[in-house]
């Protein structure tokens, strides 16, 4: 049952990758085999997230290469040291995301509406564009996008944020018809209230947080780990059939 989820000799990109669910997704594909490359806007971040990876897997299975999701030159040079480290790209996790602001639409500016967009859109189709070539060419490749279950439905203070993670949803079906005659296989995971650091705008509010639990099945928010898992199933032989799909790990909250 393991070999379904081993990841051994494959190396994987995951963005936002130095805290959270992209940490935790790191760390895990890390374990199953995989060679990961943590990259966020920080250095020493990265640094610090490696150590713990490395330390946790006993062995160097995690590099550092930082870089700015909204830099295109960024994102190239990140495959670039990617390949040079570790050859091919067979996973790319499109983690990181941005939310400038917290409120109704009508009282945000465009500085942070173009921000979202560029990059919880624009970032993921430009990596992704970067090294899907060489996975249709060797006709294998897992690309997985973080969305959120925001891209399912409205709210009122997070709005332009779940525009772009319902955009996300449908770049992922849309690369999963094309790339698909070449076995490349491209889904998001919509991860309900996690309690990370990005979202601590909305678990940190009590009036929220209680709102958030009493729709739920489970009756709490998520922690980062409980996401990984599905990332590993993605990016592994138990997930060859899974194309063009959105998975939601919500804790119950869209079934009530």
């Amino acid at each position: 049952m393991t070999t379904l989820f081993d990841l051994t000799g494959k190396t994987a990109i995951v963005t936002g990758s130095s805290k959270g669910i992209g940490k935790a997704i790191a760390h895990r594909l890390a374990e199953h085999g995989a060679n990961v490359v943590i990259s966020s806007r920080k250095a020493d971040a990265c640094e610090a997230a490696v150590a713990e990876v490395n330390s946790a897997v006993g062995r160097k299975a995690a590099i550092s290469v930082p870089a700015n999701i909204a830099d295109k030159g960024a994102l190239q040079n990140l495959v670039d040291e990617t390949r040079r480290a570790f050859g091919d790209i067979h996973v790319l996790v499109c983690n990181a995301a941005s939310n400038p602001y917290f409120g109704p639409m009508g009282g945000m500016n465009d500085d942070q509406f173009h921000k979202i967009l560029q990059n919880n859109i624009v970032s993921n189709h430009w990596l992704i564009q970067m090294v899907a070539p060489e996975m249709r060419a060797r006709k294998d490749g897992a690309i997985i996008i973080i969305s959120s279950i925001g891209g399912l439905k409205g709210s009122p203070v997070i709005g332009a944020y779940n525009i772009s993670k319902a955009a996300d949803m449908q770049l992922a079906r849309n690369l999963a018809l094309e790339f698909g005659p070449d076995n490349v296989r491209v889904n998001t995971i919509a991860p309900g209230l996690v309690q990370t650091d990005f979202a601590k705008a909305l678990w940190d509010n009590p009036d929220i947080l209680k709102t958030y639990t009493a729709h739920s099945c489970l009756k709490r928010i998520g922690q980062p780990d409980e996401i990984a898992g599905m990332a590993v199933l993605l990016a592994s032989k138990a997930g060859a059939f899974a194309t063009g799909q959105t998975y939601v790990f919500d804790g119950g909250q869209t079934a009530i």
